[in-house]
């Protein structure tokens, strides 16, 4: 009886949580969002328009391969043994990649499934393929190539052994670092070696020219150590990439060198750095471009290289990630605009190196500070041909933090990967730094849409997988904040269809009136009307709703200093420009109090926000500040007005907002329900505030009550007594206040170290502690229903981040990088559901053999087929000739082939037997889950019965 006692005390005369047994709770992982581990490989296929993206192996998960398209297509992929990936390619149907373990794996994009995996007897330095041929070329450390068939699935015996060897005989190991196909001939192949480079012939299956770059006594080089000038050097090759025509050949040292070859006699066209040219010339022939020569650094290596060129292959330009002094200011990717290639037959040798010593254009495109470039991606217009560097749209730069750059290309100006690229990658364009989650509204969610001016979509392949769509009213949209101060608004569904796959961007820098120092704290976003709230570890709270853009397309006027404390400023004019129609700035409050450690936007037109040590109420119909208050000016005086005796200790300290909640209800002692505000503190105490209509059409605040519960309050749940249905303030709650009606409503309040119902402002209820955040309880006696585990799904390290929604579903994250949405009545209620809405198709043959029967008599137009073809066996028989076919092809009579039928319906009669077994199978578990369903409310009669006699 001690349950009822406590459901008693709470002020609910009913079991809430009667019907729910544990067999009810089951984690189901519906769907996965962002990356599972740092990003390591890239590869985009302009002909299918899709974006792969591989992974490295680390404690958050094996390496896998997430293959992008448009919308919210992604198909993942993973290796038969755990691994980082290395390298991804696209080669017609096929995605091709190579990990640490040194594995190359083919997966069928069209299946999704690993078609062939061959692990070669040595290390794997290289890999090509190219979207003509139908092999993998696999350079190995030792020097030799391997081929693999990609159409067979088998190893060739075509194999091209180390031809450096053939110049230097003492030459062992020397890894092939890098192969390329020439762009007008697919016969003749470019190696790179770490000793060299050399073209090979299929045609002849010889070597015909070797690149060995070797800088002669007193010649400067690419090294800024000037120790080495009376020796002859050889800095190991890193890159060996050809002109996009075939004219000329690039081969990139670790000494920062440049060099240029002439691929017809092998000679140096010129060998120069980023800053300086003619470094191979002895006697000082070196020029140094840089504004400051005199300073020498070191320079950092080439992380990779493109020769790129627009539609003209001859119009070329050189894009190079590293190689630019660890000194320099303005990291990023370096663009040499070299422009139309000379005519090499009637150009001189001094036209032909000036081509290469005088770019047309040097500019570079800036990437975030304080981090490397790990590699890059460029994205071509239409043409797989050309390495993939023919006439490129923009540029996906992959950074050492293992985020991801979009630049426009050549110009080099950041793109948004808002509604460009998946919306997974956008958790790492850049990291996100915290989530929220809101119920919006189906209807207003399908009306919520951005108009943005943004270049050409380059993703646009794949079909989007078929979901069941549901029957939610409510969507679940996620709100991602980013380390740029971008905030992102999507929809994460409930592993359902989403109908509408737009995502929503909010320029939060611009709204305040800065770009740095955005650090959000708090998001919080209305389900009713679309306005989001977001408050900044810097103090400020931004409002942004639903508008169109009067300024779109002209750039607005500097900000203006924002107002002071006590006051909202007019950010309106603060909207991004490319913005047409979306989120848009409406108001800022900065009350400069400290961070904002609560926030919450109500459906009916308030934002309550928490500071340190204060709180603070605006009602967006001014807008305008209602009502500001000092929580140490509510702390309670009389120890007796607390439930329990704190646990924690955490009576110390300065006491901050932790979590606020808007309600409709009746306080304990009024005979009406009004609109209610509920503020929990890191001390343990909810302060309850009426919010009231005052004579002249605004609204005050008034404090009601205040409860200390002991412990730091993690969340505030409203709900009606009555019913068990949730007590939050919504539009028809308040509407229904002006007809007197009357809400008995409870607070289901949790703590750090348990949950506690009662009712407010003040009084005693039922608590029960918990150590497991997935721990289901009953309400309003809080005795443990079951628990389901979830630390195999999210990381535990930062449950505290996990949402919980109101349709029972989860999100968490499970890394850095990406989230979960899991289900807690997975597994019984799929069962059920799919019994229920006939996933059991039936074809119109087997309605013929249920409604038929196998002993059906053969058709009219059967028996007529029957005859003739008898016929035509007769006279086939006179003739000498053999039979005609049956009706099934096959050398047999109608009289065998009708035999052949009823033998086949009597085979598939046995299947739909077994089918409709299973079926009552299920349908039999279904049943006694009801039976003990019916058991359980016979039960809980009788202790009604008894409860009742006993004056409860």
């Amino acid at each position: 009886m001690a349950h009822l006692l406590r459901g008693k005390q709470a002020g609910v005369q009913k079991d809430l949580s009667s019907g729910l047994t544990p067999e009810l709770f089951a984690i189901d992982d519906l769907v996965r969002y962002g990356v599972n581990s740092q990003l390591a490989a890239l590869a985009y296929d302009p002909v299918q328009s899709l974006l792969a993206v591989g992974t490295n192996d680390s404690q958050f998960g094996a390496g896998l391969i997430y293959v992008y398209g448009q919308k919210r297509v992604c198909m993942t992929l993973s290796t038969p043994r755990r691994a980082s990936i290395r390298q991804l390619q696209f080669s017609a149907d096929k995605l091709i990649s190579w990990d640490s373990k040194n594995d190359v794996c083919v997966f069928s994009l069209e299946t999704g499934r690993l078609v062939a995996s061959y692990a070669p007897p040595g290390h794997v330095t290289a890999v090509l393929t190219d979207p003509s041929l139908d092999y993998c070329f696999i350079g190995m450390q030792n020097g030799d190539i391997v081929t693999y068939d990609l159409d067979r699935d088998t190893l060739t015996s075509f194999r091209i052994p180390n031809l450096l060897r053939q110049v230097n005989p003492r030459s062992k190991l020397v890894p092939v670092v890098s192969m390329q196909l020439h762009p007008r001939d697919i016969g003749t192949l470019l190696i790179g070696y770490t000793e060299g480079a050399a073209l090979f012939s299929f045609k002849q299956n010889k070597a015909t020219k070797f690149f060995q770059y070797e800088i002669p006594r007193g010649a400067p080089g690419g090294d800024p150590d000037v120790a080495g000038l009376h020796e002859v050097r050889r800095p190991r090759l890193s890159h060996a990439v050809w002109h996009p025509t075939g004219t000329f050949i690039l081969t990139a040292h670790d000494d920062s060198s440049l060099v240029f070859w002439d691929p017809r006699d092998g000679r140096i066209v010129e060998a120069r750095t980023i800053q300086t040219t003619n470094i191979h010339v002895p006697g000082g022939g070196a020029t140094t471009m840089d504004s400051s020569p005199g300073i020498k650094s070191m320079k950092q290596p080439y992380f990779d290289i493109a020769w790129c060129s627009k539609e003209n292959p001859d119009d070329t330009g050189l894009l190079i990630a590293g190689g630019t002094p660890t000194s320099c200011p303005t990291p990023g990717l370096t663009f040499f605009d070299l422009g139309p290639t000379p005519n090499y037959q009637t150009s001189s040798w001094d036209v032909l190196a000036n081509y290469f010593r005088v770019p047309r254009r040097t500019h570079i495109l800036p990437t975030p500070p304080n981090a490397e470039i790990v590699k890059f991606l460029l994205i071509p217009r239409s043409t797989p041909h050309y390495a993939g560097s023919n006439d490129p749209i923009a540029v996906i730069t992959l950074l050492s933090s293992g985020e991801l750059i979009t630049l426009s290309f050549p110009s080099g100006n950041a793109i948004t990967p808002t509604n460009q690229l998946h919306v997974s990658l956008t958790f790492v364009h850049p990291f996100v730094t915290r989530i929220a989650l809101a119920c919006v509204d189906r209807t207003r969610w399908l009306g919520t849409r951005e108009s943005r001016q943004h270049g050409p979509n380059f993703l646009l392949g794949g079909a989007e997988e078929t979901k069941p769509l549901k029957r939610h009213e409510n969507r679940n949209i996620v709100q991602a904040a980013h380390a740029d101060g971008t905030v992102r608004v999507w929809d994460a569904a409930h592993g359902d269809e989403i109908e509408n796959s737009a995502v929503l961007q909010i320029d939060l820098a611009r709204a305040v009136g800065r770009f740095e120092d955005i650090d959000v704290t708090q998001m919080s976003m209305s389900g009713a009307t679309g306005e989001l709230s977001i408050g900044l570890q810097s103090g400020e709270v931004a409002i942004f709703r639903l508008n169109q853009n009067p300024q779109s397309g002209r750039e607005p006027p500097p900000p203006k200093p924002n107002a002071p404390p006590g006051r909202l400023t007019n950010i309106v004019e603060r909207a991004d420009p490319v913005l047409k129609e979306g989120l848009l700035p409406l108001t800022l409050l900065n009350e400069q109090q400290g961070p904002v450690t609560a926030l919450k936007h109500s459906d009916v037109g308030f934002v309550a926000v928490g500071f340190r040590g204060s709180i603070a109420v605006i009602d967006l119909r001014g807008p305008a500040i209602i009502h500001t208050q000092l929580l140490s000016d509510l702390a309670p005086k009389n120890k007796k007005a607390s439930i329990r005796r704190s646990n924690s200790h955490a009576s110390g300290g300065e006491e901050v907002p932790t979590a606020v909640e808007f309600g409709v209800m009746t306080l304990d002692g009024d005979d009406y329900s009004s609109i209610l505000l509920f503020v929990g503190t890191s001390l343990g105490h909810l302060e309850t505030f009426k919010i009231l209509p005052a004579s002249n059409g605004t609204y005050s605040v008034a404090f009601a009550g205040v409860a200390s519960l002991g412990d730091p309050i993690i969340s505030i749940s409203p709900i009606n007594a009555d019913s068990g249905f949730p007590a939050y303030a919504t539009q028809s709650a308040v509407g229904s206040l002006k007809t007197g009606n009357r809400i008995n409503g409870v607070l289901v309040v949790t703590t750090t170290t348990g949950v506690q119902v009662f009712k407010p402002a003040s009084a005693r209820g039922a608590h029960n502690c918990h150590n497991q955040l997935q721990r289901p309880r009953r309400r309003p006696s809080l005795k443990e229903i079951g628990s389901a585990k979830i630390s195999h799904v999210l990381d535990v390290k930062r449950f505290r981040e996990a949402i919980i929604t109101p349709t029972g579903d989860i999100l968490g994250w499970t890394g850095p990088s990406e989230l979960a949405l899991s289900s807690t009545s997975g597994a019984p209620a799929k069962a059920y559901l799919a019994w229920i809405s006939g996933t059991q198709y039936i074809t119109p043959s087997d309605m013929d053999i249920l409604i038929g029967g196998p002993d059906r008599p053969p058709s009219k137009r059967m028996l007529t087929e029957m005859r003739e073809a008898e016929s035509a066996a007769r006279a086939a028989a006179r003739s000498g000739k053999p039979p005609p076919p049956g009706p099934n092809g096959e050398q047999e009579g109608y009289w065998a082939y009708m035999q052949r039928q009823v033998q086949e319906r009597t085979e598939r009669l046995g299947l739909m037997d077994d089918q409709m077994g299973r079926l009552e199978e299920t349908s039999s578990g279904w049943a006694n889950d009801v039976g003990k369903f019916v058991q359980k409310q016979k039960r809980q009669m009788v202790l009604g019965a008894i409860g009742s006699k006993l004056g409860f």
